[in-house]
């Protein structure tokens, strides 16, 4: 049964919205790609690999970012006749091509800051793509206000920033037709992305929460595309983002992206957790590489906090205007000290908090009392809602209390500036600023910071800029809860909800002597100029490069409905067992190994009970009954219940427990295959375990004849693990003189006697068969985890050690399309049972008695 997260989103996928009218069918911009057999398929939205095999003509690398809004200026002309264009110097999409390769073309798609009529957009798009290079997607009304201003601002923006819809009147509820907008305005930016890729050559950068399952509909359509996704928002706890009722809808979307990218740890982390617990997951760090393994594919994990465009700050630093205006800011502040705020006017920049804290300095410290003045530049919100307005009324109130409360003549405490402020003017603040403070409450980034340290740097021959003798200074005091934090070392953080700890860091901070001010400036100033937006954007562009290097060398192909949907790569020479190919082997041989695992493998892992079916144990007894077959059931069970459930099978060879005990048929008796009967380690081994037992609720011991196992498959998915590494250091710690081997395997930690695999079972049925005068020529060996691999890298010494004929055929197959050392898969039990079918059915009838 289908969840109710997933109700239409077969629709979804498609574009078929009931609740919203289909956009005009508009003149498509004329096609850039040059790949042969692509542009019939664009008008249908099936979701077919793209992957032509004739290489493009295309021989430079080009990359096409793709955001919500286009790193560009549209103005009305004056005579009301089109439109005029300019580039957003602003934008960070338009800065980052400084840290991209000089020959490499870039290309934007992403919407307009402004309401250009139907009439007009194919004229519009034209220009910009001529002039800007600039693909323009224009989404209806309807779909832009549920999209932006629903989805994205009132659920997303708050959820991401730690704030629960409680209730209606606090934040937004899940509403099923803003993400409906949200999925359709994500599909009109894929479809504009279509329009001008080449999918052999180009590569692609998505940027920030408004465009998190973009990535699904370009992987559908082109399965070797080279894709990346940085996140500019916090990524919040898993405990806050599982309440997002379409999260692993989200999650899959982005981790069909090749790297995703965070500012911080922290937001890495929390996402990191979100695929352990939601989908299963587990990162591996290699090499100082984070990567989550994902059907084959290896999504990158990019930690890099963005910078500031130095070039345009400096650039800004020697203008006149700004000189003179920061002669003015000084004669008018002339014996204040300042501390200066730049925010953005929304509910989670701690304005307020900031205020308060300030309103607390004056009370606590009197001598700043007519001294030291908060200047709070207010940039206008960009979302909407009553909780905005609230917390604009409630910074009206906070000013005017504090004004009220300790002005004098020709001083007020806190000067608010509530309107648009140019860099120039913005500029000239921070270089009178003896302090910036930065008080939210959460934030991705926030580059206020850095722009203010090298505002007080200043560039030499600026007017403004103290003489070269004079050391430069800067204090910031930053909330931990912001982006940039961790970055600044010399920065004094603070918890904003804390007023009055706020209010100390504050008095702290003007207070301090110049020399610790100037050490702490010079460290911030080295910081911030060398890992510019230059510097994030190369290095992301070289991890997506790398991440992306054997796209072209391995195997894809794309399965699963909607947002469901995901790639799956292989080795070129891994693929799927062909029932008609093994039984035209099997056939043809006259000495067959036939090796199978138990769990995982011919019974599925999620079946409570694990007795074998009728249907197992007869075609088990058919492959049996063959002659020229010696079939084993391989497996970490213990030898009771797989001799019982097996006590029909008569002919039928069981290795249990990993292999410590054998039996070649019923009438035989098990054979102990261990080098030593000395179980003393358990004595040690099973205090350590019932000691982790305790402390893990949902783990448990089983006591195996030969060995001992410890189990988190039920305990948390976090705890558990990291138990579990612990566990394992600790048992290799206590056990190292002993005769045992310690391994960790799925949701386990096993001890258990050294030289004991099954890889050392299938060498002995080997060794064995070619003893008796049947060497094998035909081998079948099957298994679905980690233990199964040795029995597949025996195969392999078996194969260059001669144990086996020359004319062999060997079908060494794991269940799950997965790494492996395996040549071949099938995709699970039903497909294992089918093929073991399809081989009893080719088998020789018993002789007659």
């Amino acid at each position: 049964m289908m969840s109710r997260s997933y109700t239409n989103l077969l629709d979804l996928a498609s574009g078929n919205f009931p609740a919203m009218g289909q956009p005009r069918e508009r003149k498509r911009l004329p096609r850039v790609m040059t790949v042969p057999g692509v542009i019939s398929e664009l008008d249908d939205d099936v979701a077919n690999s793209v992957a032509s095999d004739v290489p493009s003509s295309v021989v430079q690398d080009r990359i096409i970012i793709v955001g919500n809004q286009l790193p560009v200026k549209a103005k009305r002309r004056p005579d009301n006749k089109g439109w005029s264009f300019s580039w957003d110097e602003d934008s960070l999409l338009l800065q980052l091509k400084d840290g991209l390769p000089e020959e490499m073309e870039v290309l934007y798609v992403g919407s307009l800051g402004a309401d250009i009529d139907v009439s007009e957009q194919d004229d519009v798009s034209q220009v910009l793509l001529d002039r800007f290079k600039c693909v323009p997607a224009f989404l209806p009304p309807d779909i832009l206000s549920k999209y932006y201003h629903g989805f994205c601002k009132q659920y997303l923006w708050p959820l991401f920033h730690y704030m629960l819809p409680i209730s209606g009147n606090h934040g937004g509820r899940f509403d099923r037709s803003l993400w409906e907008a949200y999925v359709a305005a994500n599909k009109i930016f894929s479809q504009r992305v279509i329009e001008v890729i080449n999918p052999e050559d180009d590569y692609v950068w998505i940027h920030d929460y408004h465009l998190m399952v973009l990535p699904t509909f370009l992987r559908r359509r082109f399965n070797r595309l080279r894709m990346g996704f940085f996140l500019h928002s916090p990524f919040p706890s898993s405990e806050i983002y599982r309440t997002l009722p379409v999260r692993e809808e989200i999650l899959k979307a982005l981790l069909n992206s090749d790297l995703i990218g965070f500012h911080t740890f922290d937001y890495a982390r929390h996402f990191l957790s979100c695929c352990s617990r939601m989908l299963g997951l587990e990162y591996q760090s290699k090499r100082g590489y984070i990567g989550l393994e994902y059907y084959g594919r290896t999504v990158g994990i990019k930690i890099m906090p963005v910078g500031i465009h130095m070039g345009q700050i400096q650039s800004v630093l020697k203008l006149a205007d700004k000189d003179w205006r920061v002669g003015e800011l000084k004669q008018q502040f002339e014996g204040k000290t300042i501390l200066l705020g730049v925010d953005d006017m929304d509910i989670f920049k701690g304005i307020n908090l900031k205020l308060l804290a300030m309103e607390q300095l004056l009370k606590q410290h009197p001598k700043w009392q007519g001294r030291a003045i908060l200047v709070q530049i207010t940039n206008p919100a960009r979302g909407r809602g009553r909780d905005l307005e609230e917390v604009q009324a409630e910074i009206q109130e906070s000013c005017r209390r504090i004004n009220d409360t300790f002005r004098l003549p020709g001083y007020e405490p806190v000067i608010f500036i509530d309107r648009p402020v140019s860099l120039s003017e913005r500029s000239a603040y921070f270089t009178i600023a003896e302090c910036v403070v930065v008080a939210a409450v959460r934030d991705g980034m926030n580059l206020t910071p850095y722009e203010y340290i090298v505002c007080r740097q200043g560039v030499s021959g600026s007017e403004s800029s103290s003489e070269p003798s004079d050391p430069k200074k800067s204090m910031l005091v930053v909330s931990e809860f912001i982006g940039c934090s961790p970055s600044l070392s010399g920065a004094i953080r603070v918890n904003p909800w804390n007023i009055e700890a706020t209010a100390e860091a504050m008095n702290e901070a003007i207070s301090m002597a110049d020399s610790e001010k100037h050490l702490r400036h010079e460290k911030h100033y080295k910081y911030v100029s060398t890992h510019d937006v230059a510097y994030w954007s190369r290095s992301f562009y070289q991890d997506m490069e790398r991440t992306c290097k054997d796209h072209f060398r391995r195997r894809c192909w794309g399965i699963g409905l909607s947002f469901g949907f995901r790639v799956v790569a292989l080795d070129p020479n891994f693929k799927k067992l062909n029932i008609d190919q093994i039984e035209s082997a099997y056939i043809k041989s006259k000495n067959r190994a036939i090796l199978l695992d138990y769990d995982g493998t011919v019974m599925p892992q999620t079946t409570i009970n694990k007795t074998p079916s009728q249907e197992v144990i007869s075609i088990i007894n058919t492959l049996c009954s063959d002659v020229k077959n010696t079939v084993f059931v391989v497996s970490g069970r213990g030898r009771d219940s797989l001799g019982t459930w097996f006590a029909p099978c008569k002919k039928l060879g069981i290795a249990a427990e990993h292999g410590y005990f054998m039996r070649w048929s019923v009438d035989e008796d098990w054979e102990n295959c261990g080098q030593s009967n000395d179980f003393g380690w358990i004595q040690i081994a099973e205090p350590v375990m019932n000691l982790y037992t305790e402390a893990t609720d949902g783990s448990s011991i089983e006591k195996k004849e030969s060995s001992l196992v410890w189990h988190h498959r039920d305990a948390d998915p976090g705890f558990g693990a990291a138990q579990a590494k612990e566990l394992l250091d600790h048992l290799e710690s206590v056990l190292a003189n002993e005769p045992v081997a310690v391994k960790s395997g799925q949701c386990i930690v096993e001890v258990k006697p050294q030289g004991i695999s099954k890889g050392s079972v299938a060498e002995k049925i080997f060794t064995s068969m070619a003893g008796s005068g049947r060497q094998a020529d035909f081998v079948l060996c099957i298994g679905d985890d980690r233990s199964d691999e040795d029995m597949f890298e025996s195969i392999d010494n078996a194969m260059a050690s001669d144990i086996l004929t020359s004319s062999k055929s060997v079908f060494a197959c794991t269940v799950g399309q997965k790494p492996s050392k395996a040549k071949y898969y099938l995709d699970d039990t039903s497909d294992v049972i089918n093929m073991l079918q399809a081989l009893a059915e080719a088998s020789d009838p018993p002789p007659s008695p």
